[in-house]
């Protein structure tokens, strides 16, 4: 019987209760032998253990996946292969379309590629310190990944139209899948961030409590795991993108013309919207500089990253001068070197800067100055 069995059972009548009671006095008063004591543990954990789901295991050899080396893509070869730029080494079938072999080419890379690195990824989050792998949400994280794994190394190989459209149908899968991937992991540092407070309950100031910001390894892993993800959901999603009829001047997710200015206006409207809805009102936003600079880059990667530190900054303004008050502007500047060929958008507000005591932890996964979505 399960635990769920055991609720949906009916109450036994009192006087058949008290009859039971009578006929087995005696036995309660005799002590179980260790035989019976092991069998009535053993019985227990099984029907414990029977509601709790069993852990996904990779289907073949993890470590020797993760053994091996990542291949570096860089943005150069994304947009020449998904232009078809490289199909004149490959053995694909020539009388595909270009679209089709391009396509076949590039599911051919991922069926090698990711299961190696979600394997690297997979066999770290088993392996943090400091307890942090055994966080609730880092082992859901964890289960995706070997799940996702397991997907890949059982795919088959794509040399066909069909084959490859069956492999997209998995990519979509494992690509929906990790979505939540960051939320989880960002929970799962909060759960870790809540346990170290549990171990030291003595660590109540503000002093005692940066010891808790003082863990390079937890930090040197989170660095390179969301490094990785963005590879890995970039991999993907290139693929994924170019099943689509592409607009104009993109390949994939890359727009080869690319615009700050215009990104810029985009996270400064909806960076304003949340911050009106907060606050009930927000300061103006100035774009000045390159505004008619273009170059090759993921839109959708520069607006996370604008809308992130715009949002920031419009909150530190409105918490230090009030709603109240006037606001002075937050100021977005674009600038870009031909020379060294950078591109540099800078984000300057007078919102009061950074307390000097939290200079030391503000690159910190555990610290911040806001409070968590899932407190």
């Amino acid at each position: 019987a399960s635990i769920s069995d055991w609720s949906r059972r009916r109450p036994m009548p009192a006087d058949r209760r008290q009859q039971q009671t009578r006929e087995q006095g005696m036995s309660r008063l005799v002590p179980l032998q260790p035989q019976s004591m092991r069998a009535a543990l053993s019985c227990t954990r099984r029907r414990l253990f029977s509601v709790i789901p069993e852990r996904p295991r990779p289907i073949a050899d993890i470590a020797e996946y993760a053994a091996k080396r990542q291949t570096g893509v860089n943005m150069q070869a994304l947009l020449s292969t998904g232009m078809g730029l490289r199909l004149d080494k490959s053995e694909i079938d020539a009388s595909l379309p270009t679209q089709q072999r391009t396509l076949i080419q590039v599911a051919q890379f991922l069926h090698h590629e990711l299961p190696i690195r979600l394997a690297h990824r997979a066999i770290e989050l088993e392996e943090l310190p400091h307890g942090l792998s055994d966080m609730p949400s880092v082992q859901v994280v964890r289960d995706w990944y070997i799940e996702s794994f397991n997907d890949l190394v059982a795919a088959k190989e794509t040399n066909t139209p069909d084959e490859e459209a069956a492999f997209e149908r998995q990519l979509h899968k494992i690509y929906d899948r990790h979505a939540p991937t960051l939320l989880k992991m960002a929970r799962g540092v909060h759960e870790f961030k809540q346990e170290l407070k549990r171990r030291h309950p003595e660590s109540t100031s503000k002093k005692a409590l940066s010891h808790l910001y003082d863990f390079p390894e937890v930090h040197s892993f989170l660095d390179s795991f969301y490094v990785s993800r963005i590879g890995i959901r970039i991999l993907i999603g290139q693929y994924l993108e170019l099943h689509h009829t592409q607009e104009e001047h993109y390949v994939g997710l890359i727009n080869t013309k690319t615009s700050p200015s215009e990104i810029a206006a985009q996270a400064i409207e909806d960076a304003r919207y949340m911050c009106v809805r907060q606050y009930g009102d927000a300061p103006e936003v100035e774009i000045k500089g390159r505004t008619d600079l273009v170059f090759s880059y993921i839109p959708s990667h520069l607006y996370y990253m604008l809308f992130e530190v715009i949002k920031n900054s419009l909150r530190a303004v409105c918490e230090f001068h009030g709603v109240d008050g006037e606001m002075p502007p937050v100021r977005v500047i674009i600038a870009d070197g031909e020379r060294n060929e950078d591109v540099v958008i800078k984000v300057s507000d007078e919102g009061g800067g950074i307390a000097r005591s939290h200079m030391p932890r503000i690159w910190s996964y555990l610290f911040t100055t806001a409070k968590p979505a899932f407190e």
